[in-house]
């Protein structure tokens, strides 16, 4: 049935269905393979792509929707008048989208043990129009008339948390996981970790029993050492560990100034290790400022947020902008990758991946990292929290409400392209006529499961009548297959998010070697416009 809606752009309209792109669901009509469980060579990876020539990385900012924020802030009196604040997470099962957040109300609490900040859930079917649905769990304000989530134990306060679903695991009870960030009191008030489990992503219960003090937990009931830890940015599973990703300044294996990544790891999502991994340290941060400075300077704020790929995380972080007043912080997103589940680095160096708003708009000061990120019809949806650090509370301005959750987009996947490096081309480049140039790419081995016939597909755009990839397959020690190469090379002409590559017609390419290379050559009068973004690997 239809119904007259108001969208936030301010205009009426009749709408019956979701249509377009995604149709009636955010999976239903997604005409693509799922690119999450293939292997994935990036463009701006240079583990898996590690050899060029005449080629650089060019990085892409995606594009703010209209539609901003997606989830707003709730009416006066309700949980998440106050805040929506996205440290938390988005994932996608079947045609739903499902979101987890950390709503406060602007309601003060009753007493000592009701939290401020509480975890809330919001769903959508097409990434933009989402609901807070009435779950009826828990009690706000007289009434259970509500999107809260329960959790046991209930007064537990968290500003922020990570969810990953595991349908896989044996336990039914353990098949959501979440880490949350709450507080506990030693010599001073700091920051720890503790994690939940749920069998349906809305019924929570902490990973193993604790006595809450008002709402927080006592020193007797950490998971992790006595130490200052915010794990705000990103909970993954690499290499059969579980990560939690967070904030933490304390003294490293090596000396660095302010905020930095830093990660704990578990076996079981209950036993968390004390030993811990730094992520992510920014240039700036291996000058160190001195003592009282912990405001001031460029620094890393609240972990890694990830989107796993299989092969490959990619992750945003907070780029701290800092002053010795709270009056100047801001801070931006940055984008990183991961090849190894612990150590991330930046394709493109202090690259601003999604920019604060200016003062006035509903993202101004400062963004926050979600751990949202799915491929939806032709373009990336990647999921943004705000918070202006500007007015705080250790000053004389007021303290302002968290924005909500916004959204971004890019073209599917196409996070940075490996295009044509003209300084490396003609008279100014030791007298190498342009047109001999070679301007090509090389990947790391490719482990081929025996009895497979892997397809390969590109990620690419800007090809045409004068401009094509030429596509080689090699040996491990860089011998050309026969049959994949030279006159026998594959050609690809087309554009697309997934195109495949045909040698002699065939696109399932059967009885290679254990590990083979895949080199790639532009060329015609038009090679400047390629922009290859990814290689995709289906076995």
């Amino acid at each position: 049935m239809c119904k007259k809606v108001i969208p936030r752009l301010g205009l009426a309209v009749l709408s019956c269905a979701l249509v377009l792109t995604v149709g009636s669901s955010a999976a239903a009509t997604d005409r693509y393979f799922d690119e999450t469980k293939v292997t994935t060579f990036f463009a701006f990876d240079n583990v898996s792509i590690p050899f060029t020539q005449n080629l650089r990385v060019k990085m892409r900012q995606p594009e703010k929707h209209p539609a901003n924020p997606v989830v707003a802030r709730g009416p006066a009196g309700s949980v998440d008048a106050w805040a929506v604040q996205f440290y938390g997470s988005v994932i996608r099962e079947g045609d739903k989208l499902r979101m987890w957040y950390a709503a406060a109300s602007d309601l003060p609490p009753s007493g000592p043990d009701e939290p401020r900040w509480r975890p809330a859930y919001a769903e959508s079917a097409d990434g933009i129009n989402w609901t807070k649905p009435n779950l009826g769990l828990v009690e706000h304000n007289g009434s259970k008339a509500n999107n809260l989530v329960p959790i046991d134990p209930p007064q537990l306060s968290f500003l922020n948390l990570k969810v990953l679903h595991e349908p896989e695991d044996p336990d039914p009870s353990r098949r959501y996981k979440m880490t949350t960030h709450v507080y506990y009191t030693k010599e001073r008030r700091l920051g720890t970790l503790v994690p939940f489990f749920s069998a349906d992503g809305i019924h929570w219960k902490v990973a193993r029993p604790v006595k809450p003090i008002g709402t927080e937990i006592g020193k007797e009931d950490l998971f992790q050492p006595w130490t200052h830890f915010e794990p705000a940015g990103g909970l993954y599973k690499w290499d059969g560990l579980y990560y939690a990703s967070g904030q933490n300044a304390v003294v490293a294996d090596r000396p660095y100034h302010g905020r930095i990544a830093r990660a704990f790891v578990s076996g079981d999502f209950v036993n968390w290790a004390h030993a811990n991994a730094v992520n992510f340290v920014r240039t700036a941060q291996h000058q160190l400022l001195g003592g009282g400075r912990g405001r001031d300077g460029e620094q890393t704020h609240e972990g890694v947020s990830v989107w796993h790929r299989g092969n490959v995380l990619l992750g945003i972080h907070g780029i701290w902008h800092g002053d010795m007043s709270w009056r100047n912080v801001t801070i931006d997103l940055g984008f990183l990758v991961s090849n190894d589940g612990i150590q991330f680095r930046e394709p493109s160096h202090e690259f601003v991946f999604i920019e604060r708003g200016p003062d006035g708009a509903w993202d101004e000061g400062g963004l926050l990292q979600g751990q949202g990120f799915e491929n939806i019809g032709d373009q990336t949806y990647i999921y943004y929290g705000s918070w202006d650090p500007r007015p705080h509370e250790h000053t004389d301005r007021p303290l302002p409400v968290r924005g909500g959750v916004g959204l971004v987009t890019l073209p599917r996947d196409r996070f940075g392209d490996l295009v044509l490096e003209p300084s490396g081309l003609g008279a100014g480049s030791y007298h190498i006529p342009a047109d001999e140039a070679v301007v090509e790419f090389m990947t790391k081995s490719i482990e081929v499961p025996a009895g497979t016939a892997p397809r390969f597909h590109f990620n690419v755009d800007g090809l045409g009548p004068q401009a094509a990839i030429r596509v080689e397959l090699l040996a491990h020690d860089l011998k050309p297959l026969p049959g994949f190469s030279g006159k026998d090379a594959a050609v690809v002409r087309q554009n697309g998010f997934q195109v495949p590559v045909a040698w002699s017609g065939r696109t399932a390419i059967g009885g290679l070697p254990d590990r083979v290379r895949l080199r790639a050559v532009y060329e015609g009068t038009r090679r400047q416009d390629i922009r290859f973004s990814a290689l995709y690997i289906r076995n």
